[in-house]
């Protein structure tokens, strides 16, 4: 139980709908779509699309997103997979005969097709009540009538000041007077604004072909992009069957790949060796093993996992309890295990949202740019900031993650839902790049381990194991670290938080929804 004499948030409590976003008025915008009769798809698409315009750093239309929805909270759980592809004059040999043995974050090339407008079309089509006409209003209005700068958004605003300085049109969009927007800033963007009109008129083809789709074209070659137009009229949606594994009786489902969710699958498969509870919370044996859990993943993940249109994954032995014990057993409290040196190419960032209706539809859902501010290159007419997802392939003949045309690249955004006996118990998610899986392993052992509930699970102090140094929070005890060190972590404070996070609890005999909200975010859980 949360102690009220110390600073911190209460749960969010509601009997009808909940849902929980990183910002205060994509929220609302969901509430309200709740309200007028919209389900949890239509709701979770209207707060992801105001999203893209007043959390330009994290989201955008010119992104990806990936989403998990359960009809009733019970039953089937659909996965959409709304990644974008390498065009399809993306040969690897191109690539090393041109000298590029990594694809740079701000280069063309790091420019997939975005996928979200499809996926957004898509999940309505299936589960929704309104059309993208509808719900896309409060996106559109916010680009034409403005939106005022919050807190965490201007702070990652003045960190991408150099970076918007030196882009493609970012300048001209995105540093209004010439300095980034700072907290309270009143940012307006018609030009972005006439693309979503276009899109809430015409749908996906407002935005693949026509008009908009030349102008992203236009801008792409110019700086030397190899993308075409058949490219952006080739993209589709993909509909599958998401993955799961059991953690302390709850059954944990994720996107499969090329989403990177088998990684935190295979953690909780490493933790389930251990007992955690033997442990606090903060202690550094708690750290330890958690630490050690996602080193093994991120091996594993980095091995095996790419495209599966285009390389054979072999899930089911990696999601097995012998591949978990093969690594799992071998861990020692007093020393790291020795594994191969794990280098992802891309750290980036997201935003994260979840919404249950008064019909318990759940959607988990996930949209990004990938790093903050994508790629820096905005088409030149339309406001769309185009993301650098691409950036996140190898240029490495034969290795799973290569890139290829048509190719979509390993993510780092992954949607997580946790049932019960067949029912949803809790839609949530975690965002920061490479910290993700690590974040929501975190979130659910808080709850399920410790008995925290979702705000202090969410609260809690974090770290991540990243290319060799134990990145961790200013939260995280000195005797902590101390500790760590002596085992042979290599630690360091942080900048910038690790990602947010947020989720919804359902208590079906009681017929109500908790939910909670990050603070490393601007955004809150909302519910009536």
């Amino acid at each position: 139980m949360r102690n009220f004499q110390f600073a911190g948030r209460s749960t969010v409590h509601a009997q009808n709908a909940m849902v929980a976003s990183s910002h205060p008025q994509a929220s609302l915008a969901a509430i309200e779509m709740l309200r007028a009769g919209g389900t949890a798809a239509d709701a979770a698409i209207a707060a992801s699309a105001l999203l893209a315009v007043i959390e330009p750093q994290s989201t955008g239309i010119g992104g990806d997103c990936f989403a998990l929805y359960q009809r009733g909270g019970q039953g089937p759980i659909v996965s959409y997979n709304g990644s974008g592809r390498a065009p399809q004059a993306a040969h690897c040999q191109w690539f090393v005969e041109q000298g590029i043995n990594a694809i740079p974050l701000t280069s063309p090339h790091a420019v997939t097709i975005p996928g979200a407008i499809d996926a957004w079309a898509t999940i309505l089509r299936d589960h929704g009540r309104f059309g993208l006409d509808k719900v896309l209003q409060p996106a559109i209005a916010a680009a034409e009538q403005g939106y005022v700068v919050a807190p965490r958004i201007a702070f990652d605003w003045a960190l991408g000041f150099d970076k918007l300085r030196k882009g493609v049109n970012t300048a001209r969009y995105l540093l209004p007077h010439g300095q980034a927007a700072v907290t309270g800033d009143v940012i307006r963007q018609p030009e972005l604004a006439a693309t979503l009109r276009l899109i809430a008129q015409h749908g996906p083809a407002g935005f693949y072909q026509g008009l908009v789709a030349e102008d992203m074209v236009a801008t792409l070659r110019a700086i030397g992009g190899l993308h075409t137009l058949d490219d952006f009229a080739a993209h589709k949606t993909e509909t599958t069957v998401p993955l799961s594994t059991n953690y302390k009786g709850f059954d944990v489902w994720q996107c499969p790949p090329n989403g990177p969710g088998v990684t935190m699958l295979v953690m909780l498969n490493v933790l389930s060796l251990h007992d955690l509870t033997r442990y606090a919370p903060l202690s550094a044996e708690r750290f330890h093993l958690e630490a050690e859990a996602s080193r093994i993943a991120f091996m594993m993940r980095e091995q095996h996992i790419g495209d599966p249109g285009h390389v054979e994954i072999d899930l089911v032995r990696l999601l097995s309890r012998e591949f978990a014990a093969e690594y799992g057993n071998k861990i020692r409290m007093d020393r790291m295990l020795e594994l191969p040196h794990v280098s992802p190419p891309m750290h980036p960032s997201t935003v994260y949202l979840t919404v249950v209706d008064r019909d318990r539809n759940v959607c988990s859902f996930i949209n990004s740019i990938a790093h903050s501010f994508g790629s820096a290159i905005m088409s030149n007419t339309t406001g769309v900031l185009l993301q650098n997802r691409g950036a996140g392939f190898r240029v490495e003949p034969g290795h799973p993650n290569c890139i290829a045309p048509r190719k979509r690249p390993l993510h780092t955004i992954i949607p997580s839902l946790a049932t019960e006996n067949g029912k949803a118990r809790m839609a949530f998610g975690v965002m920061g790049g490479q910290y993700q899986p690590v974040g929501q392993v975190h979130v659910l052992t808080n709850m399920l381990d410790y008995g925290l509930d979702v705000q202090e699970a969410i609260d809690l102090p974090r770290g991540l194991h990243y290319e060799g140094i134990y990145q961790l929070e200013d939260g995280v005890p000195a005797e902590t670290v101390q500790t760590l060190q002596q085992i042979g972590h290599h630690t360091a404070s942080l900048t910038v938080p690790h990602g947010g996070g947020q989720a919804i609890w359902i208590d079906w005999d009681k017929g109500t929804l908790t939910g909670g909200s990050d603070p490393r975010k601007d955004g809150c859980a909302l519910g009536y």
